[in-house]
C-alpha cells in the first residue's frame, strides 16, 4: 500500500508504503530549506506503535532545527555541525517522550541537505544514502551488528544480506546514539537516493545501479517501491533528488 507521495518541483520525489506491516513506522522529509532542499527518512523501532512516534518526532525536530539555523552562508562544514547537532535535539526529544508504553522506543534516521552541488549526508542506524552515476558511488555505512562483521572481515557484504541479525542496529535516536557525517559533490545527473531498509535490505545493489536512467522521476521511484514490495517483508521508503542537468 503506498500511503504518500512528495514531489518537489519534479527535482525530488518521495514515498512511503505500509507493505505487509500493519501500520507505517518509516516518516519522511522532503522540502526547501533556504537555498537548498532538506531531506530525510526516518524509520522507527519499539512495540505499541512508539516505533511511529518516534520517527515522526525525529523528522519533526529535524525540520524544525534545521530550519530555524541554517542561512545561506554556511559552510559545508558548518551544515554538517547543524545536522548533527539536529539529529542530536531529535534524539533528546524521543528520550524526554520515552515513557510507560514508548519507553524503549527510538529511530534510525538518515538525511541530506542539498545546495546546489554540494550534499551534506547525516545518518544515525541502518537507514541509507546512496550517490549514484552510472553505478554506485557511495552509501552510507549502517550503524548495525552486521555491518561490524562485514568491517572486521568475519562475513562478505552478500552474506550481510541474509544474515539472522541483520535487523540488529547498533545505534539510533534514542537509545546509543551516534551520527556520521558525509560531504558528497553531486554532478549534472546525479541521484542521491534514501531509503529505509525496508527497500534496500530486498533490493539487490545492481538494481539501485540501474537507478540513472532518464525519465520521470516518480515512475523511477514508484518502480523501485514496487520492486521491493514484491519481497519485503517492512514498511518501505524511498526519497530520490535528481541533481539538474
Amino acid at each position: 500500500m503506498i500511503d504518500g507521495t512528495v514531489i518537489l518541483n519534479g527535482t525530488i520525489v518521495g514515498i512511503s508504503c505500509t507493505g505487509k506491516r500493519n501500520n507505517n513506522e518509516d516518516a519522511l522529509l522532503v522540502e526547501k530549506a533556504g537555498d537548498g532542499y532538506l531531506l530525510a527518512i526516518a524509520d522507527g523501532i519499539g512495540g505499541h506503535r512508539a516505533g511511529e512516534v518516534a520517527s515522526g518526532i525525529a523528522i519533526s525536530t529535524l525540520s524544525e532545527e534545521f530550519g530555524s539555523h541554517y542561512h545561506e552562508r554556511m559552510s559545508p562544514d558548518e551544515i554538517g555541525a547543524l545536522l548533527s547537532d539536529s539529529f542530536k535535539s531529535a534524539h533528546k526529544a524521543i528520550e524526554t517522550e520515552a515513557e510507560d508504553e514508548k519507553e524503549g522506543m527510538g529511530t534510525t534516521m538518515v538525511a541530506a541537505f542539498i545546495r546546489s552541488t554540494i550534499a551534506v549526508i547525516a545518518n544515525t542506524g541502518d537507514s541509507r544514502a546512496y550517490h549514484i552515476r552510472e553505478r554506485v558511488l557511495f552509501r552510507t555505512k549502517d550503524h548495525s551488528v552486521v555491518q561490524s562483521l562485514v568491517d572486521s572481515h568475519q562475513i562478505s557484504e552478500e552474506d550481510a544480506r541474509h544474515h539472522p541479525l541483520r535487523a540488529m542496529i547498533t545505534n539510533s535516536l534514542g537509545s546509543s546514539f551516534l551520527v556520521d557525517i558525509y560531504h558528497l559533490t553531486l554532478q549534472p545527473g546525479d541521484l542521491l537516493l534514501l531509503s529505509s531498509d525496508g527497500f534496500h535490505d530486498y533490493v539487490e545493489e545492481d538494481v539501485i545501479s540501474g537507478a540513472d536512467k532518464i525519465g520521470p522521476l516518480s515512475e523511477l521511484v514508484s518502480g523501485f517501491v514496487n520492486e521491493a514490495l514484491r519481497t519485503s517483508r517492512d514498511n518501505v521508503t524511498v526519497v530520490i533528488y535528481r541533481a539538474p542537468v
